[in-house]
């Protein structure tokens, strides 16, 4: 089974490169930003508390993320393998990933980080707000603050799956084929 995690700042690019890598391994998409959403929309209790720390340009508390999580990851059965997309964000998270899965006799077999600059990422969160419409994409202070919430606590993950011997950087710059074509390759050379 073939379980990923796809890793990087938001701007990246792991919406995109997600999708594209579902359909080519035949993978279970878990967005955490998707789940949220859903959430959100839907009234629940646990998307009513992730709102009011999103809205902030904050990391969502992990008790929060995973249960959601573990709730996604529960309505599968016998797929082929999962991506991560935005998850884990903290080191606390990425272990109680593992925990979770050694539960059901699964690990991450990979995680791949797109390596994307601080301006690029910027451009490129506030253009997507203008054609989404999404609010948290709009505002450069909460943009530029996401960004620093993700290099303060999401960036030491690299060296927890460093250390795991499941870390693959992939530069998230060029065409969305080339960095496609670039993560396919770290995925069969495995």
């Amino acid at each position: 089974m073939l379980n990923l995690v796809l890793f990087g700042p938001p701007g990246a690019g792991k919406g995109t490169q997600a999708e594209k890598l579902v359909k080519k391994y035949q993978l279970v998409h878990l967005s955490t930003g998707d789940v949220f959403r859903a959430n959100i929309k839907g009234g629940t209790e646990l998307g009513k508390l992730a709102k009011s720390y999103m809205d902030k340009g904050e990391l969502v508390p992990d008790e929060v993320t995973i249960k959601m999580l573990e709730s996604e990851v529960g309505k599968h059965v016998s797929p082929k393998g999962f991506i991560f997309d935005g998850f884990p964000r903290t080191t606390a998270q990425a272990q109680a990933l593992d925990k979770f899965l050694t539960t059901k006799n699964l690990s991450i077999t990979m995680t791949l980080a797109l390596e994307v600059e601080v301006e690029e990422l910027t451009k490129r969160i506030l253009l997507r707000g203008k054609e989404s419409g999404r609010a948290d994409d709009q505002d450069e202070d909460i943009v530029r603050n996401r960004v620093k919430e993700y290099n303060n606590k999401t960036a030491p993950l690299k060296d927890f799956y460093l250390k795991q011997g499941k870390l693959k950087s992939v530069e998230g710059t060029g065409s969305i084929d080339e960095i496609f074509n670039s993560l396919c390759k770290e995925i069969d050379n495995g």
